[in-house]
């Protein structure tokens, strides 16, 4: 199976021409979905973080868990910071904690306060496959990592197998959004033992649209 850009700025062209028009600005997805692999061997399932070359095409929410040297560096930043003594009081509340991880698309902590955020948060980031970037507590320049995570994707594969990733939306060029996919495609495959030959079909869609499948040349 092989892909060609042309065949995936179609189906993005397509996509974005089915979606009916909303009320906000629609997320552009790509699905990829794999066949023979056996996802009862741990080995099989894996996380990725892939780097789009163009970006998601909208804020990334970061939030920092830190005290001292790193939270001065993420306020001068302007990212939410929540402290450590936050931390402790918002573990006292299940639904603050869920609202927490709901509510950010990555964060960043301070290494001293991974022990605690494992004990508390863990169920909550974890499940969503938003455990934090540990930096070092001396850290003070946080700008090359926000940076890299405001183009990233965290792409898991873990019970079915399938994976999704937003790749940009529906106001982004056709083409930028087309490069997005190949690289998300080339990750993927790039974890596949047997590479494109376990790719069953890749699918792009908007938030609330059909999916349209992208077709193989």
């Amino acid at each position: 199976m092989a892909f060609d850009r042309q065949k995936i700025v179609e189906a993005v062209k397509e996509a974005k021409a089915r979606a009916k028009p909303r009320n906000f600005t629609q997320t552009v997805e790509v699905a990829v979905n794999l066949k023979d692999i056996d996802l009862r061997k741990p080995e099989n399932r894996f996380k990725l973080e892939v780097v789009l070359p163009h970006g998601r095409g909208k804020d990334v929410k970061i939030a920092v868990i830190a005290d001292g040297a790193v939270a001065e560096a993420a306020k001068k930043l302007g990212l939410d910071v929540i402290s450590g003594e936050q931390l402790e009081e918002i573990a006292k509340s299940p639904r603050e904690a869920r609202k927490l991880a709901k509510k950010y698309d990555f964060f960043i902590a301070a290494a001293p306060l991974m022990p605690k955020i494992g004990r508390y948060l863990g169920r909550y980031l974890g499940p969503r496959n938003k455990m934090p970037v540990v930096v070092p507590p001396t850290l003070t320049n946080l700008e090359p990592i926000v940076n890299k995570l405001k183009k990233t994707v965290r792409i898991q594969l873990k019970n079915n197998p399938v994976v999704h990733a937003p790749v940009g939306t529906e106001t982004m060029e056709d083409e930028k959004i087309a490069e997005n996919i190949e690289t998300v495609l080339n990750a993927v495959i790039g974890k596949l033992e047997r590479g494109e030959n376990q790719v069953k079909s890749v699918y792009v869609k908007t938030t609330m649209g059909p999916a349209v499948k992208v077709e193989v040349r």
